[in-house]
């Protein structure tokens, strides 16, 4: 018989095979658990203007691509619109204001699964380092989690490191919206594939 924490890491480890991944692009915003609340993330570069204008458009780009005509139709578009130009103005006034960087969650290219979350990082992480996530799915479901660090590796570009990480805290509701989201986004892709071939 294994010893307890042996037991404990090997149901981890199968437990993680067991997750359905799917490569995404959300809105992603990372610290260490003990980085300040307030102010841009250490070792982060501070954010861009064109980064802004991504992280603002991004949910109103998701919903049309979810919901394209009906949207593309309803008055309520030049509305949405307006009030992504006007946050996207005040945002951009706030990074000017502060120009050591603003806390603001970033588009990032993914890897989720139900039980954590991979992407890429300037900054490098220890293996055990637990993070503070606040994770926007389309077209705009905010999940804040913690999660353990399990594999901080050089990226291949050289500049950038590869986290994998698995969630120690997450809430049920927010697990089951990430779920949602993963086999949502894989049915998509698969009808996307099916028009193209047929």
């Amino acid at each position: 018989m294994l010893p307890p924490s042996t037991q404990t890491s090997k149901s981890l480890s199968d437990e993680r095979r067991e997750w359905i991944r799917v490569d995404d692009r959300v809105l992603l915003e990372y610290r260490l658990l003990t980085d300040p609340d307030e102010g841009p993330t250490p070792g982060i570069p501070p954010v861009a203007q064109e980064a802004i204008a991504a992280v603002i458009a991004k949910p109103t780009s998701d919903l049309l691509l979810r919901n394209g005509e009906h949207l593309a139709e309803s008055p309520l578009l030049p509305w949405i619109l307006k009030v992504d130009w006007l946050l996207e103005v005040i945002v951009k006034t706030l990074a000017k204001m502060q120009p050591e960087g603003i806390a603001i969650a970033q588009v990032a290219d993914v890897t989720l699964s139900g039980g954590g979350i991979g992407f890429l990082s300037p900054r490098h992480f220890a293996v055990d380092d637990t993070l503070s996530l606040k994770i926007v799915l389309s077209p705009f479901t905010p999940i804040h989690t913690t999660a353990r660090v399990i594999r901080s590796v050089q990226a291949k570009d050289g500049v950038n490191y590869d986290i994998a990480t698995e969630f120690i805290q997450l809430n049920p509701d927010d697990q089951e919206h990430l779920i949602r989201h993963i086999i949502q986004t894989q049915a998509e892709r698969l009808r996307g594939r099916r028009k193209q071939e047929a």
